[in-house]
């Protein structure tokens, strides 16, 4: 054997086949297992695909859901029952207890017409109306935390005015309802009605919150008076020693002190809501300490009579017109200034214990019809959301207004309503006396008219629903 074919021998023992000549040399059995599987797979991507309503509600919820990095996030469900329609507001909130946006909002915010107490006869309809608002709610929370999403629903004046048992037949109605229908976590004691106690309390919690003083010690928090139309609210927290100096109340009364633990600090929260001393109500607490006689709060040409609640009173002037310092002693005697049945320390008006006054009460926030006829008289910019007065200038204002008679009032105050044009030297010297004679505060003493709260950039109203789903979350 020559040189060349020795060397052609040697190199076939050292050859290793390519993996392009396994192919070749398997291409078969390649194509026997491949074709099957290739036509497969043609068959499955030309067929038609349907989205079912599950995706279709995930992929709303990714739309408004939050998307933040880290921690665990928190929903709540607040529904506000009142008497011209129900309203479902939605929060979600960090590990922190922040507000985290959902969508471009601070919240989800939807209504319907009518309230509940439109259904006063048919208590399941009552509860079939929320369902339109229970579904938007579950839109945005997402699946795996709808049952750890607390709901509750408070019911406001609508559903207090109702006869018999109405009422309670509405809200077994609506807690049997969230338990067949709703997937968020419903607890038996979720609805009831509020009362004015409570929505003042909410309303301490919501406005400290988005200050931003939630968490810290009692005297860093600021005070609330919210004037209604039918009930005035004061809240304010007090230190622990005070608390236990609350006067005991009689049975089936509201205590005056009520525990609240928020953002990992304890609060001990004075509040009283004062019944007929709502702006609107206080009228005819008014009218009735002149009875059938001319009063001189009332706007000189003005004769008619004011109906409130079922009741209708006599409005009319005197010859002289309306006197502030007239009107002022009228309103003392409405407003039971040194009441005899004060037995405390110190009362506020109409026999009630005020707190005991504190660092919590130093910083005042005051708002709906204080803020209302402040920004329609003119001593605050309307366009404002917050604005700083001091009680002296309501009666500035009442000076003004009660010095006017009712046709040239028409052309002074022309942002007034018609119908509170009569009752407009009334509802400043009430405002006024309020809030010095009734709630002690100094003239001059600087307070806080509030109707929305900056908070990231953005407004929020300084309204219950927020300060509810606070507490639910903080536990």
């Amino acid at each position: 054997m020559d040189k060349s074919s020795l060397k052609r021998n040697n190199n076939r023992l050292f050859y290793t086949e390519s993996f392009y000549d396994k192919i070749r040399r398997y291409k078969g059995v390649i194509l026997v297992i491949c074709v099957p599987l290739l036509l497969v797979s043609l068959v499955l991507y030309a067929m038609p695909t349907t989205r079912s309503s599950y995706d279709s509600v995930e992929s709303l919820n990714r739309k408004f859901s939050p998307s933040v990095g880290g921690g665990s996030l928190r929903y709540a469900v607040i529904f506000d029952a009142g008497s011209s329609g129900s309203r479902v507001h939605v929060f979600c909130f960090d590990d922190k207890l922040d507000l985290v946006p959902i969508g471009n909002e601070l919240e989800l915010f939807v209504q319907n017409k009518p309230g509940l107490s439109a259904f006063a006869s048919d208590p399941e309809a009552a509860a079939a109306s929320l369902l339109p608002l229970l579904k938007d709610a579950e839109n945005v929370v997402p699946r795996n935390l709808r049952s750890n999403t607390p709901v509750r629903v408070g019911a406001t004046a609508g559903l207090r005015q109702l006869e018999g048992d109405a009422s309670d037949r509405i809200l077994q109605a609506v807690r049997d309802f969230l338990k067949s229908k709703s997937s968020f976590n419903a607890k038996a004691d979720a609805v009831t009605v509020l009362d004015g106690n409570q929505e003042g309390a909410y309303q301490w919690v919501t406005i400290n919150y988005l200050l931003g003083k939630l968490g810290k010690k009692y005297s860093d928090t600021v005070g609330v008076v919210d004037l209604g139309g039918g009930s005035v609210q004061m809240a304010y927290a007090i230190s622990e020693s005070d608390a236990q100096k609350a006067p005991k109340v009689s049975d089936g009364e509201d205590t005056y002190v009520q525990q609240m633990y928020l953002k990992g600090t304890k609060y001990y929260l004075y509040v009283h809501s004062y019944l007929h001393y709502g702006l609107l109500a206080a009228r005819a607490e008014i009218l009735k300490v002149t009875g059938e006689s001319g009063n001189p709060c009332i706007l000189g040409g003005y004769h008619g009579s004011y109906k409130y609640a079922g009741g209708e009173h006599p409005a009319s002037a005197l010859p002289q017109g309306s006197s502030m310092s007239s009107c002022r002693d009228v309103t003392v005697k409405a407003l039971k200034i040194n009441e005899p049945a004060c037995t405390h320390m110190k009362c506020t008006f109409g026999g009630v214990w005020n707190g005991g006054g504190g660092d919590g009460q130093k910083n005042m926030f005051v708002a709906s019809f204080f803020f209302d006829r402040a920004a329609e008289v003119g001593i605050i910019n309307p366009s404002l959301a917050v604005a700083k007065v001091h009680p002296a200038d309501y009666e500035s204002a009442a000076k003004h207004a009660c010095g006017t008679g009712l046709e040239r009032a028409k052309s002074e105050f022309p942002h007034v309503q018609t119908d509170n044009l009569p009752y407009l030297c009334m509802d400043l010297v009430y405002q006024y006396t309020l809030l010095v004679d009734g709630f002690g505060l100094d003239p001059q003493q600087e307070i806080t008219l509030v109707k929305k709260v900056e908070y990231k950039n953005s407004l929020v109203e300084a309204a219950w629903p927020l300060g509810s789903a606070i507490e639910v979350a903080s536990y």
